[in-house]
């Protein structure tokens, strides 16, 4: 029996729920020679500004204990330049479903990127990184203000002609309810987690291992986290989520769908394999056609809670 393997997120089918994670698979197109890109669901692009930008300097990814320690700085081209250069090849795979990061400083920054997206062929939906500091409000990530995040998403919204997903910060008090105040804002879904701050210090030299002192951990160190935070998220909201944080194998990804996820973002796996996000499509089909599991999406959310 080959089970089906489609997925609906926000009112975009996925030919599975495997996703390759915003800032570790490039535009998409550069992994065109080492990935087959119609074999997986889609990926995320890494985040897109107004303007380009340079990232903040070396060093700034580092191995932790079962993990990475990264501030890369949001380096990346700009809107125009990712519409002009890098989008247009994706139409080589149409298939693979585009989803591209958005992020700003100021909230007209993000509707500027939107906006300018709108235009272009071949986007599946928007992610909006709301983890990025907001200038206008002294430098406090949007995703960790309710006020601000229900602001900025509603302004989103507004102007969006795609399925908008708002990426959230595991970086708060309860991500549960910051994922109900995106969704009542217009959220079309959410995913999680994003990277948890941290830092690193060579205890030779007392300094820092990052020159931006501290940086996002991401890895299979955090998935115990990760997991909790979505299974919460999914008792509290109804639109879709996409669950992400550790996920190396096939089961890693059934614990993500079985605790509420309706697809999955492979990330810091792929620094280690870049066939990641591949291997990880073929081994779910894999484990749903030796589990006998018919449809994969039945899997979301069938955790099943002991009762006392």
């Amino acid at each position: 029996m080959k089970p089906d393997m489609r997925v609906t997120l926000a009112g975009i089918e996925l030919a599975n729920p495997v996703i390759a994670a915003s800032g570790t698979f490039g535009y998409g197109i550069e992994f065109e020679e080492i990935v087959s890109l119609e074999r997986i669901g889609g990926f995320v692009t890494k985040g897109i500004s107004l303007a380009p930008m340079t990232g903040h300097p070396a060093p700034r990814i580092i191995q932790t204990a079962a993990g990475m320690l990264n501030a890369i700085g949001l380096q990346n081209v700009g809107v125009d330049d990712y519409m002009l250069r890098k989008l247009p090849p994706m139409k080589r795979y149409p298939g693979c479903k585009v989803f591209v990061n958005v992020f700003g400083s100021t909230v007209s920054e993000y509707i500027q990127v939107i906006e300018r997206l709108n235009q272009a062929e071949g986007i599946a939906g928007y992610e909006l990184n709301v983890s990025c500091p907001n200038v206008h409000a002294g430098g406090q990530a949007f995703g960790a203000d309710a006020g601000e995040l229900e602001y900025l998403v509603r302004k989103a919204r507004e102007v969006s002609m795609r399925p908008l997903i708002v990426k959230l910060t595991p970086n708060v008090t309860s991500i549960a309810h910051m994922a109900m105040i995106a969704a009542e804002a217009g959220a079309d879904a959410v995913s999680l987690t994003n990277t948890f701050l941290a830092m690193s210090i060579d205890a030779e030299t007392r300094r820092p291992r990052l020159s931006n002192i501290t940086g996002g951990l991401s890895g299979p160190a955090i998935k115990p986290i990760a997991l909790r935070m979505v299974y919460e998220t999914a008792c509290a909201v109804k639109i879709p989520i996409m669950g992400m944080g550790g996920i190396v194998t096939a089961e890693d990804a059934v614990e993500f769908l079985l605790a509420g996820a309706t697809a999955v973002e492979v990330g810091t796996a792929s620094y280690a394999d870049p066939r990641a996000v591949e291997r990880l499509a073929r081994g779910l089909e894999s484990w749903c056609r030796s589990h006998q599991v018919e449809k994969v999406a039945s899997l979301t959310g069938a955790l099943e809670i002991p009762q006392n």
